[in-house]
C-alpha cells in the first residue's frame, strides 16, 4: 500500500513538469482572436479581420502583423496625397512659380519665359500645368525621378530606424510631429487621439480604392463604375 501511494506521488510530481499540449485548433482560435483585435479592426468589416486577411495572417507572428499595419498606414497615407495632386492636376489648380518667370499664378500657369523643368527634354513647367495626371507624371525627367527615389528612401530608412531598430510600439509612429497630436493629455492612449488614427487608417483606405479607381478610368475610359465594350 506504501508502495502505491509513493508511486502515485512520483506520478503526480512528474506531470507538475510535464510539458502541456494545446491543440492545433485551440491555438489557432487565440491568434486569430489576437489578430482580430488588431488595431485598425472596425464595424466595417464586423470587428473581424476581412478573410483574405485572415489567411494571409493565420501563421504569422506578432511582428509580421506590426509589419503589415505599417504598410498600411504607409500606404494609406501615400494614396491621400495622391488623390489630392491627382485632383489638383485634374482641375488644373497649379502652384504659382514664385521662383521662377513673372506672370504665374495658380489658375494661369503660363509665364512671361518659357521655365524649362529639363533642359534635356525641353519640357517647361507651364507644359506639366496643361498636361492630364499621367502625362505629367511621364513628362518628369529621370533626374527628377531619382530626387523623387533619394528623399523617399530617406524616409524609408528613418522610419526603419525609428519603428523597428528603436521598437516603436505603435505602426505608424515615425517620431515626425511638428502639430503635437501626440502631445496631448493622455498621449496615444488618450480617446481622442485614438479615434484620430483610426480615421487616418480608415481614409487612408478609401484613398487608396479612390486612386486605383481614377488611374484605371483614366487609362481605360469608361471602366468605372461599371465597364462597357
Amino acid at each position: 500500500m506504501k508502495t502505491a501511494a509513493i508511486f502515485a506521488l512520483l506520478a503526480g510530481s512528474a506531470a507538475a513538469f510535464a510539458p502541456t499540449t494545446v491543440s492545433p485548433r485551440a491555438s489557432t482560435v487565440a491568434h486569430m482572436s489576437s489578430i482580430n483585435e488588431a488595431f485598425g479592426i472596425s464595424i466595417e468589416t464586423g470587428n473581424k479581420c476581412p478573410p483574405l486577411g485572415a489567411r494571409i495572417l493565420e501563421d504569422a507572428q506578432p511582428s509580421a502583423i506590426k509589419w503589415f499595419q505599417n504598410a498600411e498606414i504607409k500606404h494609406g497615407r501615400i494614396a491621400m496625397v495622391a488623390t489630392i495632386g491627382y485632383l489638383v492636376q485634374k482641375l488644373g489648380v497649379h502652384f504659382p512659380l514664385y521662383l521662377g518667370p513673372s506672370g504665374s499664378n495658380c489658375f494661369h500657369p503660363e509665364s512671361e519665359t518659357a521655365w524649362l523643368l529639363s533642359s534635356s527634354t525641353g519640357v517647361t513647367f507651364s507644359d506639366i500645368a496643361k498636361a492630364a495626371p499621367l502625362d505629367a507624371i511621364q513628362m518628369v525627367p529621370v533626374a527628377g525621378w531619382m530626387q523623387i527615389f533619394f528623399v523617399a528612401g530617406w524616409f524609408e530608412s528613418v522610419a526603419y530606424y525609428r519603428q523597428w531598430v528603436k521598437n516603436s510600439p505603435i505602426p505608424g509612429d515615425y517620431g515626425y510631429d511638428p502639430l503635437g497630436f501626440t502631445k496631448r493629455e493622455g498621449g496615444w492612449d488618450s480617446e481622442e487621439l485614438t479615434s484620430l488614427r483610426l480615421k487616418e487608417i480608415k481614409n487612408g483606405r478609401l484613398a487608396m480604392m479612390t486612386i486605383a479607381a481614377w488611374v484605371s478610368d483614366e487609362m481605360i475610359p469608361g471602366a468605372l463604375p461599371v465597364w462597357h465594350p
